[in-house]
């Protein structure tokens, strides 16, 4: 009996959908681990973490991977290895405080090869869902060409914050400066913008507004080209956020293997009450340069950075701190915040960076009150620009320092913020090419051990290594900002409200 055309069309269809990759029966193999990118090999890794995907770099003609937990199994083929997404996840859970194995064969001509298998550890302990991050290029003068994106780290969507762009014109630009969350919570966001549109943004529980806090003459020490909101730090339980006062200026080396610097020429410490738009001064010395505030996990710390640096002259020079930039080494201080009364006490020196040689900057406390992240060089504030940077955690219960050595590259790593849980750090670094910042991601365990930190997974393997912009101090939230660009723009574009 002759089957109808139409049944053989569909069973050939279905044998079709049926067949896949599948992993070759004779091979070579070799002790050698696959060559990939990007390095994904023993790293460890959240349990909602999206797919890792890689590519290999060995040009052969053909390749299928295997992925293995328990009993399940995933196959992919292709030199760009894409797991399916509900697979991956389903993968993950199954390896949940366990390992994903990796097998890896390539065929070149018609001899396949099969390369040390590696693992990669799935930790139970989740990530936040949502980063936070300033796309720019790192080209020194188109600065406004910059966005904030936000990214959800279950998946490859990714959405813009703010775009410069939509407040600068032929007459005027603008840039904006770094963001802030109150306890990671999305709903509670601060940036800042400088120039035209200058004024700080202020997100808090859907009311948005733009202030004004250079109307404020609360700090003594700034001249008039001084930001008066920089670097901030959103308290983590009051309407309060801390913020530097910075005179930043740029300078080239013509002979140096870190292409520029960037200086504070003065700088203070002021705090803004959002609910009563009252600034008040935390600390401005006269030879200080105070810098990168950060609260306690209580609330009842504010911890800082600050240099001593006496000019030459009776004012501000310019030359005279570009000439000695290598002289500015930042130290680590604390004050004492009495939530009640909302003043500070005496600053107290925690590390004495500069008695080592090197310079303390960005100081970030874990949400246990147990460790305290910053980075260290040789030299300066602007850490993302030095090669020698390195991340480098301090016991808040002993007072112990030490390199997160685990973390660390040959490169630069800077800008770096916690995960709700203290459980992860992602912080940026050079490590690929010496020039573009791309986030990694770092299991912090309970005694302060550091995992091998993994690269933000993209769909395409393959973008990070042709993407010509840098990822710029990232932070993690619990969710994803859902003003648009459009909505910070408008905002932003009009009449700031006044500080007292």
């Amino acid at each position: 009996m002759k089957r109808p055309l139409y049944m053989l069309i569909v069973a050939a269809i279905a044998l079709i959908a049926c067949s896949g990759p599948t992993v070759p029966g004779h091979f070579n193999e070799v002790k050698a681990l696959p060559p990939i990118y990007p390095d994904y090999t023993d790293v460890t890794v959240p349990v909602n973490i999206a797919p890792l995907c890689f590519e290999l770099l060995n040009g052969a003609d053909e390749a299928v991977t295997r992925f293995t937990a328990g009993s399940r199994e995933m196959l992919c083929d292709g030199l760009k290895v894409r797991p399916d997404a509900e697979e991956w996840h389903a993968l993950a859970s199954a390896a949940r405080d366990g390992s994903i194995s990796v097998e890896v064969y390539t065929r070149s001509g018609d001899r396949w090869t099969r390369f040390k298998p590696f693992s990669i550890y799935v930790s139970a302990d989740s990530i936040d869902p949502w980063m936070s991050y300033r796309m720019i290029s790192p080209s020194y003068v188109s600065y406004e060409e910059l966005t904030i994106n936000q990214r959800c780290l279950e998946n490859f969507d990714e959405r813009v914050i703010a775009d410069n762009m939509l407040c600068s014109s032929e007459s005027g630009g603008q840039c904006i400066n770094c963001h802030s969350y109150q306890q990671h919570d999305p709903q509670r966001l601060q940036l800042h913008a400088r120039q035209t549109h200058g004024g700080t943004f202020i997100l808090s529980d859907g009311y948005m507004e733009k202030v004004d806090i250079k109307a404020t003459t609360a700090y003594s020490k700034s001249s008039h080209d001084t930001s008066p909101a920089v670097y901030p730090a959103w308290h983590p339980r009051l309407p309060l956020i801390a913020y530097s006062t910075n005179s930043t200026m740029q300078t080239f080396h013509t002979v140096h293997t870190n292409k520029i610097e960037v200086i504070d020429g003065e700088s203070g410490l002021i705090l803004y009450d959002v609910d009563h738009h009252k600034v008040t001064p935390i600390e401005d010395r006269r030879d200080e340069l105070e810098t990168y505030p950060c609260w306690s996990a209580d609330g009842r710390w504010l911890y800082y950075v600050s240099a001593h640096f006496s000019y030459r002259a009776d004012s501000v020079d310019t030359e005279d701190i570009i000439l000695r930039a290598k002289e500015v080494r930042y130290n680590l201080y604390r004050k004492a915040f009495d939530q009640q009364t909302r003043r500070f006490g005496e600053r107290q020196l925690v590390l004495a960076a500069d008695s080592m040689g090197l310079s303390a900057t960005l100081p970030r406390v874990s949400p246990d009150g147990r460790w305290l992240m910053f980075t260290m060089a040789a030299y300066g504030c602007f850490h993302i620009w030095h090669h020698d940077a390195d991340l480098w955690l301090m016991d808040l219960h002993d007072g112990s320092i030490r390199p997160l050595e685990a973390a660390n590259s040959d490169d630069t790593e800077s800008y770096h913020s916690w995960s709700s849980n203290g459980r992860w750090v992602v912080f940026s670094s050079r490590r690929n090419d010496g020039n573009f910042t791309r986030p990694f991601f770092v299991h912090i365990d309970k005694n302060g051990q550091a995992a091998k930190p993994f690269e933000l997974p993209q769909a395409d393997p393959d973008l990070h290594r042709q993407l010509l912009k840098s990822y710029n101090a990232p932070e993690l939230m619990r969710g994803p900002v859902t003003v648009t660009p459009q909505q910070v723009a408008a905002t932003m574009k009009g009449d700031g409200v006044s500080t007292r």
